[in-house]
């Protein structure tokens, strides 16, 4: 017992005794320098065909990648074709190569754990792939023919533009986005390449023959710096390159300079009015520089002092002591080749946007008027230091900058020298950075937000322009036609005659009547509706849908109609009399004679592929044929979606049979752009039973 005790009493004098030191924090903690980063110097080689090849070997993990790096970008667009380049990189992965697929070189490289993408940036385009080393050649073969022989098949071309068309229409949708993107557009000019954003006219000029000339002018060996790293041997990669790549030696004339940046300062406040916000989103700024600038470092420090983190001037203001606002930053957005921008971006309570951006005019003016503190400087030095090694934390990290560096003409040791002009950066430095670049007389201010909700008005903080954010419609306008291109088309349409039962007896259709089932996706209600529609030719046409709220029955002649709803009968809206329009235009039994048609144009826009159009254009169908039928495959057009604005809709038609002579799908599937709406199942069909306009327009 009293050793017990003993020990319980030496206890106890130990913990005495300890809690009598002081307790460390995090403030007294010492941190070693960090070791210096030592970049490893990749193998440099020209093949044969003018393609330079950087390698670098790794032999930590049994690993393959690499990166091709194309000396073009979006901002070589037409302006009249804004988002081809894009579309082109998409397309150059998603439509295979002339001997595979994409699907099917999907399911390739799914099997081997490898992946080949492409990419387009605005002054960059790349083609990457990764794999295992034991698949090296299987890898690089699929990456070469990418690379070199792509196809552009067009129904990945019309799904890519699909997609794009779908983002156009949700570009609104997240109103934390409208600010930065706006600001980019006002800051560079909406009418150059830095500043333009694709519509859906841009996109309705968009052919697999633009694909394959911006494809052709640009990727060719001499313009495409190659990087491979991982586990290989240096010289046995360089001859197996030479192997793969021996017989690409396309030339073209050396690509002109990207255009350069000729927009002047745009000062003001700039506001979009989006009623269905709590908050107000905004973003800050003017152009800024460039990564060659000498300044840049010194910028780097001031703008992390300014609004970098949660101990930075902006955070410790406008949301520490104030409260306006929860997210709030600044950052000078250098870029390689032209000017970048200095932003300061956030969100803030609509009550108070007027105060934040007073706010943020006042800690501005402070960092140009009044040296920082010592304190802040050091932390700010570290932190932009510090961030220093994950640049090299991997080596494909490592290749691609060095890569990068070697793309736009930098020096290999500008990291380096940038890290030391950091450690050296000043207070004087930081002011005089903060004078000589950062102007508040020149900064434009972008909001988005409920102008309901404002506790001050907006032109406290001087004139206000309003921003239009109305997506514009597209144009319609017809796909170029020629004599040959007209004479394809009916071609086209003579084979679909004859793979239907022949043109006498698709001309014998005076009225048609089908009954079918409708399963719409959740994203459409998730419901089914048992249709029956009746037409009468030429341009009448009556559904009746029995839907779970009801029973829906629309009636049109072709100019006028109504619609009846368990709520009564009214006039049938514009839009949706151009819908039914649209509908009565492509029954199959008219659309199919449209070259008997002296009011339509029949006009082959592809190999299988015709534009089938009324004279004016306001009605107009893209049919695709199944090559080896001759039947319509599936047909595409627009009109409005789910959410109103204009939609890419796709039926695509299967399960073909005789009836009364004639061939005719039994089933059917629907997208609206790209996503899948619907899935029709036809049950019946019924042809010149005798339907006269009196049944058709007979109100319930």
């Amino acid at each position: 017992m009293k050793r017990l005790l003993l020990a319980v009493s030496f206890v106890a004098v130990a913990l005495g005794q300890t809690a009598a030191q002081p307790v460390p924090t995090y403030k007294t903690l010492k941190y070693p320098p960090l070791p210096q980063v030592k970049i490893p110097e990749p193998a440099e080689v020209t093949l044969a065909n003018g393609m330079r090849v950087l390698m670098l070997e790794d032999h930590e993990l049994p690993l393959i990648r690499g990166v091709a790096m194309i000396r073009t970008g979006n901002l070589f667009d037409p302006p009249d074709k804004r988002g081809l380049s894009q579309v082109m990189a998409d397309v150059l992965r998603s439509g295979g190569t002339k001997s595979k697929t994409g699907d099917q070189i999907d399911e390739e490289l799914e099997n081997i754990a490898g992946t080949v993408e492409a990419g387009m940036d605005e002054s960059s385009a790349s083609v990457s792939f990764s794999g295992l080393k034991e698949t090296t050649d299987q890898v690089l073969t699929v990456f070469r023919d990418v690379l070199t022989n792509p196809e552009f098949r067009q129904d990945k071309l019309d799904l890519t533009l699909t997609q794009y068309r779908s983002a156009i229409a949700r570009r609104n949708d997240d109103a934390a986005d409208i600010p930065s993107r706006e600001l980019t557009r006002i800051l560079y000019g909406r009418d150059t390449p830095y500043g333009w954003q694709p519509e859906y006219e841009d996109l309705a000029r968009i052919h697999r023959e633009d694909l394959i000339a911006f494809y052709q002018r640009y990727y060719f060996p001499k313009n495409i710096m190659l990087a491979v790293y991982g586990d290989f041997n240096a010289v046995e990669m360089r001859d197996k390159l030479e192997n793969l790549f021996g017989a690409w030696k396309v030339e073209q004339s050396p690509v002109t300079p990207f255009p350069a940046v000729t927009a002047k300062p745009a000062p003001g406040v700039y506001f979009a009015t989006k009623e269905d916000v709590t908050q107000t989103f905004f973003s800050i700024g003017e152009l800024g520089g460039t990564l060659r600038d000498p300044d840049y470092p010194a910028l780097e420090v001031a703008t992390n002092i300014l609004g970098e983190g949660f101990s930075s001037r902006l955070v410790s203001r406008i949301r520490t002591q104030l409260g306006y606002a929860y997210s709030i930053g600044a950052s000078w957005g250098a870029n390689y080749n032209f000017p970048g921008t200095f932003r300061i971006s956030g969100s803030t309570k609509s009550m108070t946007m007027v105060e934040t951006a007073q706010a943020i005019r006042e800690e501005v003016e402070k960092l140009r008027s009044t040296e920082v503190t010592e304190k802040e400087l050091e932390e700010a030095k570290q932190a932009v230091l510090n961030s220093f090694v994950f640049f090299f934390d991997s080596p494909s990290k490592t290749l691609n900058r060095v890569m990068r560096y070697e793309y736009f003409g930098y020096p290999k040791d500008f990291l380096f020298q940038y890290q030391k002009a950091v450690a050296g950066v000043t207070r004087a430095d930081v002011l005089r950075v903060a004078r000589a670049h950062i102007h508040p007389e020149e900064l434009a201010i972008v909001m988005v937000g409920n102008p309901k909700e404002f506790g001050k008005p907006l032109t406290t903080l001087g004139k206000v322009t309003e921003l239009d954010l109305t997506i514009p419609e597209p144009k319609q306008e017809l796909s170029k036609s020629d004599a040959g291109s007209l004479a394809r088309g009916k071609q086209m349409l003579v084979r679909a005659q004859q793979a239907m039962g022949g043109a006498e007896k698709l001309a014998a259709v005076k009225d048609a009547t089908y009954t079918a089932e409708l399963a719409l996706e959740q994203a459409a209600g998730g419901f089914k509706v048992k249709q029956v529609s009746m037409y009468l030719a030429p341009d009448q046409l009556r559904q009746e849908q029995e839907l779970p709220f009801g029973k829906i029955i629309a009636y049109t002649d072709g100019r006028s109609g109504w619609v009846a709803t368990p709520q009564g009968v009214q006039p049938m809206p514009a839009e949706l009399l151009k819908q039914a329009q649209g509908e009565t235009f492509r029954e199959p039994y008219a659309l199919m004679l449209s070259d008997r048609n002296s009011s339509s144009t029949v006009n082959a826009i592809g190999d299988n592929a015709a534009e089938i159009a009324t004279a004016s254009g306001s009605l107009r169908v893209r049919v695709d044929f199944d090559p080896t039928t001759g039947l319509p495959a599936r047909e595409v057009y627009t009109e409005p979606g789910q959410n109103g604005a204009p939609a890419e809709t796709t039926d695509i038609f299967s399960d073909w049979r005789e009836v009364a002579g004639i061939k005719l799908p039994y089933k059917a599937i629907q997208l609206e752009n790209g996503m899948k709406m619907l899935e029709v199942t036809v049950s019946e069909y019924k042809i010149n039973r005798g339907l006269t306009a009196a049944e058709l327009s007979k109100r319930p």
